[in-house]
């Protein structure tokens, strides 16, 4: 079956006013003219669309599924418009991505350094979330692809593994425990702690070792920068849980020392969340395809 693009944008339209009228003088068309398309889909369909009104319309049950058919296809006419116009114009692709702190302060930007000296005309917009704000994103559209810890739901989309980090403790490097090989989370819990932000995946491990050991965490002060948490730890605030290769950028100027975290749950896998890569665009799929991990 064939339908009229034409025709089911007026449709749209139709739906969105509930008036006959008010869709007509949009489109700048008679009313008539509007009417007979609205006519054409109904016999094509066999079935009414709209149940009409002497000050307006509804839609039938019939009326409610091709709208929603009719706005997808829109929908992805203009995405399809919007990547050929910037093939057209050089840019050759357009990518939003949403990632924990944990991914954009250790593994992105090198991956897009790569995969941009490969593809120089992509765009990235490239923003820093929480874990379930990630999530939020990629399922809404507002982002393409997302970097999230494992332990965060993915609510039904699609995952890829993509890299592993391993938590320490850190500790300032004149701390009684700098001297210490490994700790275990009891020992860590003895101490104040500097925390990171509620909605964190590493808040999240924290607060269910706590629980499984019986032992309140003692969060003195919380901060969402990695950079804020190195610097309080360092003036003597607390000690805090943080991924090794990020404390290595600051262990010299901030004089601090990463220690081993002797627990299975220190080693976390980060993962690639999209909605369908079968669906995604060939930028998108090449994209992730490039950050993909080898073993995935």
């Amino acid at each position: 079956m064939r339908y009229d693009l034409t025709s089911l944008d007026l449709f749209i339209a139709v739906a969105d006013e509930r008036n006959l009228t008010r869709a007509a003088r949009l489109r700048h068309l008679a009313v008539s003219a509007v009417s007979k398309r609205i006519s054409e889909l109904e016999e094509q369909v066999g079935s009414p669309l709209l149940v009409r009104y002497a000050r307006g319309v509804e839609l039938t049950p019939a009326g409610q599924s091709l709208l929603f058919y009719a706005r997808q296809v829109r929908q992805t006419l203009q995405s399809l418009d919007n990547e050929l116009s910037e093939f057209a114009s050089g840019i050759k692709g357009h990518i939003r991505i949403h990632a924990i702190t944990s991914a954009l302060s250790q593994f992105l930007p090198q991956d897009i350094t790569r995969f941009a000296a490969l593809y120089p005309q992509i765009r990235f917009d490239v923003e820093e979330r929480v874990g379930s704000a990630v999530v939020r994103a990629v399922a809404d559209g507002r982002a393409d692809i997302g970097i999230i810890a494992a332990q965060t739901a993915a609510q039904g989309l699609e995952t890829l593994p993509y890299r592993t980090d391993e938590l320490t403790v850190v500790v300032p490097a004149a701390h009684p425990l700098a001297a210490s090989k490994s700790l275990k989370m009891s020992q860590v819990l003895e101490h104040e702690l500097v925390g990171p932000h509620l909605e964190s995946s590493v808040h999240s491990l924290l607060t269910q070792a706590a629980e499984a050991l019986g032992v309140p965490l003692k969060l003195r002060i919380r901060i969402s920068s990695f950079d804020c948490m190195c610097r309080m730890v360092s003036a003597g605030m607390g000690l805090a849980v943080l991924p090794r290769s990020v404390v290595r950028q600051y262990q010299r100027s901030h004089q601090l020392k990463a220690v081993t975290l002797a627990e299975p749950w220190a080693e976390r896998s980060l993962l690639l969340i999209f909605r369908k890569y079968d669906a995604a665009s060939p930028t998108l799929r090449t994209f992730i395809d490039s950050l993909r991990s080898p073993s995935a």
